[in-house]
């Protein structure tokens, strides 16, 4: 159940839980679905928010997925949580940033949402 991908020279290791048959190893290839949609959104949020000239001390997106009940199961539906920390943070230019990524820039976006529900919220710490 364990096997080692390379990606643009990377390598990664993906794997099954011990209960069938896997050794937990590495992330399960669902997972990495919601790993994908995080880092493409986060990298455009970031991105944005840097051209705004915002300044962050910390970002953090978190994405959430919910299974379907039968075989096979996938995502019906993610929530992206982006979790923000710094002084004066302006709401709206977060928001505008998130927006430009899910409606423009984000290819997994896009993808995801032709077939499933996304949604997201803005945390402000």
């Amino acid at each position: 159940m364990e096997f080692e991908t390379e990606l643009n020279g990377h390598k990664l290791t993906i794997d099954a839980s011990p209960e069938v048959g896997g050794h937990n190893k590495g992330p399960r290839p669902k997972l990495l679905m919601l790993t994908a949609l995080a880092g493409c959104t986060g990298m455009d949020v970031i991105s944005i928010l840097g051209k705004m000239k915002v300044e962050l001390q910390e970002f953090n997106v978190r994405v959430d997925g919910t299974l379907t009940e039968e075989h096979p199961k996938y995502y019906e539906s993610m929530n992206i949580i982006y979790e923000f920390k710094g002084d004066n943070l302006q709401k709206d230019k977060l928001k505008k940033a998130i927006e430009l990524s899910q409606e423009k820039y984000c290819g997994v976006s896009a993808l995801y949402k032709k077939a499933i529900k996304l949604t997201y919220e803005i945390k402000i710490l």
